[in-house]
């Protein structure tokens, strides 16, 4: 659950604060599976995630510095989420990364990169 408005008159009555319940889901591809058939651990997968995720929930991302002057639309912050990833996993983890945040049944953005 996060909060934000976007300062730009393309978004129309999204301009003024508003909240949004995101579900995110990160998928992780590999050319060929490790030594243990895997792709990557999912239980360090989940733990990655959950790192990343911490600092936004329940803010405001008008708020976070990091944001500041950026549109944080789903599509912006499914590829802030997959650097976070990609950089929390790029020691053990060589495929693509793919974030995928969900608004709602009808709202979705996925943004895909290499972990390289």
């Amino acid at each position: 659950m996060i909060a934000h408005s976007f300062k730009d008159k393309t978004f129309g009555p999204a301009q003024k604060l508003h909240g949004a319940t995101y579900i995110v889901d990160v998928s992780f591809f590999a050319e060929e599976l490790n030594k243990h058939n895997i792709v990557i651990d999912i239980s360090k997968a989940q733990e990655i995630l959950k790192v990343v995720l911490a600092p936004l929930k329940f803010q405001n991302l008008d708020d976070i510095d990091i944001f500041n002057g950026n549109l944080t639309t789903s599509e912006f912050m499914a590829k802030y989420i997959h650097d976070k990833v990609k950089e929390m996993c790029s020691d053990f983890f060589k495929g693509k990364i793919s974030v995928t945040i969900g608004e709602s049944h009808l709202a979705w953005a996925t943004y895909e990169g290499d972990s390289k």
